[in-house]
C-alpha cells in the first residue's frame, strides 16, 4: 500500500507540473489545430532561463521571465509559419533545432546547471506547506492555467483562435486575421510550456540540456489519454482531462520504471500509447462492421 501511495504521489507531483505543457498543446493542437514541434526546445528554454535567474538570486522573477522566453519562441515559430510561408511542422523543427544552441548559450556553454544550494519557488512553499509543497505548487500552477484558458477562450480573441482552428477558410473570408490569431495562440501556448520547464527544473534543483527531450510526445499522449477518458465536452472538462491524462501517463511511467523497464524503452512506450489513443476511436467505429463480417462468414461456413 505504501508503494502504491508513493508511486501515485510521485506521478501526481510530476504530472501537475508537466500538465502545463499538455495544456499548451491543448491550446495549440486542439484549439488552433497547429502541431508545434518546438515544444521540446521551448520546455528546455524555460528551464534554462529559470535556472539562470535562480542562480542569480531571483527565483520568483524566473517564472515570468521564463514565460516571456516562451512567448519569444512561440512568436518566432508563428512568424516562420504565417509570414515566411514555412509549413507548421517544419517551422517547429527549425525552431527546436535552433533552441538547442540557444539553450546551451543561456547556460553559459555548459550542458548542466545545479541549483542544490539555491532558493527556488519551492523553498518558500516547503516552509509553508511541509512535505506536500510540490503538490501544492503544481496544483496552483495547473489551476491558474486552466482558469486562464477557460476565461480566455470565451473572449472575442479566444473565439477567433478557436475559429481559426475549426475552419481556416471561413476565417480568411471574414474580418479575422488568421496570422494574428495563430501568433497569439502559439505565444500563449509556448509561455505555458516554458513555465512548465521552469517549474520542473526548480523542482529537481537541476537542469540539463536534455530535460525537454520527448516532451512533445509525452504531452500529446497525455492529451489524447485525457480526451479518451473525459471526451470532447466543454473547455473546462477538456482542460481538466489534459491534466488527468498527464497524471495517468506519468503513473504508467512510474510503474514501468518500478518494474525495472530499461529507461531507453520509455519512448517506445510513449509511441505505443499515442498509437492506441489515436487509433482507438477508428477501431471502435469499425468494430460493428467487423462483427457483421465475422457473423456472415460463420453463416457461410455453417451452410
Amino acid at each position: 500500500m505504501t508503494l502504491v501511495l508513493t508511486l501515485g504521489r510521485t506521478a501526481l507531483e510530476l504530472g501537475l507540473i508537466c500538465s502545463l505543457t499538455t495544456l499548451a498543446l491543448f491550446l495549440s493542437y486542439s484549439m488552433l489545430n497547429v502541431c508545434d514541434l518546438s515544444t521540446d526546445g521551448c520546455f528546455t528554454l524555460g528551464a534554462t532561463v529559470g535556472a539562470c535567474l535562480v542562480i542569480a538570486g531571483h527565483p520568483y522573477l524566473s517564472l515570468p521571465v521564463a514565460m516571456l522566453a516562451g512567448v519569444a519562441s512561440g512568436f518566432i515559430t508563428a512568424l516562420l509559419q504565417t509570414r515566411m510561408g514555412i509549413d507548421s511542422l517544419l517551422a517547429g523543427i527549425i525552431v527546436n533545432t535552433a533552441l538547442y544552441s540557444i539553450n546551451i548559450a543561456v547556460m553559459g556553454g555548459s550542458s548542466l546547471l545545479n541549483m542544490n544550494k539555491m532558493t527556488t519557488v519551492f523553498t518558500a512553499a516547503k516552509s509553508v506547506f511541509g512535505e506536500q509543497y510540490k503538490l501544492v505548487v503544481g496544483f496552483v500552477a495547473a489551476a491558474l492555467v486552466i482558469l486562464f484558458l477557460v476565461l480566455f477562450l470565451r473572449t472575442k480573441l479566444g473565439l477567433a483562435i478557436r475559429a481559426t482552428g475549426n475552419n481556416l477558410e471561413m476565417v480568411k473570408s471574414s474580418s479575422i486575421n488568421p496570422a494574428f490569431t495563430t501568433t497569439i495562440g502559439l505565444c500563449i501556448a509556448n509561455s505555458f510550456t516554458a513555465l512548465s520547464g521552469c517549474l520542473l527544473a526548480q523542482s529537481q534543483k537541476s537542469v540539463n540540456i536534455d530535460i525537454g527531450s520527448g516532451m512533445v510526445t509525452v504531452a500529446l499522449a497525455s492529451l489524447l489519454i485525457g480526451n479518451a477518458f473525459l471526451g470532447k465536452r466543454s473547455i473546462l472538462v477538456r482542460a481538466i482531462g489534459a491534466v488527468v491524462g498527464t497524471f495517468i501517463f506519468r503513473l504508467g511511467y512510474a510503474i514501468a520504471l518500478r518494474m525495472n523497464m530499461p529507461a531507453y524503452m520509455l519512448k517506445a512506450v510513449s509511441a505505443a500509447v499515442i498509437i492506441v489513443a489515436i487509433s482507438a476511436p477508428y477501431i471502435k467505429s469499425k468494430y460493428p462492421e467487423f462483427k457483421r463480417r465475422l457473423k456472415a462468414r460463420k453463416e457461410v461456413s455453417n451452410a
